[in-house]
């Protein structure tokens, strides 16, 4: 009979960051850890019970930088503020329906109102949520990296440069969940016009290895058993949604899958990476999903799947050290 399965090296990294007190721009251990947080709309939410798991395990203070891609972006920023615990505000249907719209098409408006999202709703909050404290996002310790698809290339780039104060970040908010068709036009910043960051890095972890992670926790919105299959409609909204846009852009557009499967085969494999997802028999959440029974359920799924890959800690022996990346 086998023993229990042997934590991943991230894990046991960040539950001696935990145990030791380190704080970030203090570190004495020598890495750079980095979560990376899948988007994915309405799906995001199970990464929005991950992250609000890491704060309930006091796991936090253990990244050196986070990214984010989508509504990953936006999981990761409420991580990063002073009131991460309203991570729980993304299961209710209220933050769902003020995003998704289905009656703004008619009114000339796009179906994902990232604006009323960002500019309104995390701005200003109402009797229900707090607003967002984006000036705690920028003034932390913790290095706060959103992507998102430049469209004039077609690359992943991470809006950090690009960020300078509060009504700026709700900019990179948007931009990095602009999606194409849905959420209407490009979002400009810093002189650049931007789409979602799922277009290019929908699992931002490439551009935290590339900005010197030496190790990364993904917290991934997609269970195992979501197998990544070419879209139907990527062809029809290249050639009609995209048509006007250069073609490195429609090009990335259509190869999503191909990377989604990549990343798959790269983050099962790569020693420096550790990805948590939600179990095989957790509910499948749509892009533009509203119900809040369901809403819940995805939460508490991602709160699971953090705590039970944390618990894995627990009677398992001491490695001799943690390896470095390759």
């Amino acid at each position: 009979m086998s023993g229990p399965e042997e934590p991943h090296p991230v894990w046991r990294l960040l539950a001696e960051r935990a145990r030791t007190g380190s704080r970030p721009g203090a570190r004495s251990d020598g890495h750079r850890v980095a979560l990376a947080v899948e988007g994915g709309g309405m799906r995001g939410i199970i990464a929005g019970g991950m992250a609000l798991a890491l704060h309930e395990l006091g796991l936090t203070d253990g990244f050196d930088a986070v990214y984010g891609s989508s509504a990953g972006a936006a999981s990761g920023a409420w991580l990063l503020s002073s009131s991460p615990q309203s991570l729980r505000f993304w299961a209710s249907p209220k933050y769902a329906r003020t995003v998704i719209r289905r009656s703004n098409p008619l009114r000339g408006r796009p179906l994902v109102d990232l604006h009323a999202f960002y500019e309104v709703l995390y701005r200003y909050g109402d009797g229900d949520f707090a607003p967002m404290d984006f000036d705690s996002v920028l003034a932390g310790g913790i290095e706060y990296h959103p992507l998102a698809t430049d469209a004039a290339t077609g690359r992943s780039t991470d809006l950090r440069p690009f960020i300078g104060d509060a009504a700026q970040l709700r900019t990179a908010l948007r931009a990095s969940a602009a999606l194409p068709l849905l959420a209407g036009e490009p979002v400009r910043l810093g002189g650049h016009r931007f789409y979602d960051a799922g277009v290019s890095e929908a699992v931002p972890y490439r551009t935290a290895l590339a900005q010197g992670a030496t190790h990364v926790l993904v917290l991934r919105t997609r269970r195992a058993i979501d197998v990544a299959r070419p879209s139907r409609s990527a062809p029809l909204l290249a050639r009609t949604v995209l048509r006007r846009e250069p073609e490195p852009l429609r090009r990335v557009f259509l190869e999503r899958e191909t990377r989604l499967a990549e990343d798959d085969a790269r983050l099962a494999a790569d020693p420096v990476i550790a990805s948590v997802r939600p179990a095989p028999d957790s509910p499948r959440v749509g892009r533009l999903a509203r119900d809040g029974d369901l809403l819940l359920a995805a939460l508490e799924a991602g709160r699971t799947a953090v705590h039970e890959a944390h618990g894995r800690l627990r009677d398992t022996p001491e490695p001799a050290d943690t390896p470095e990346p390759g």
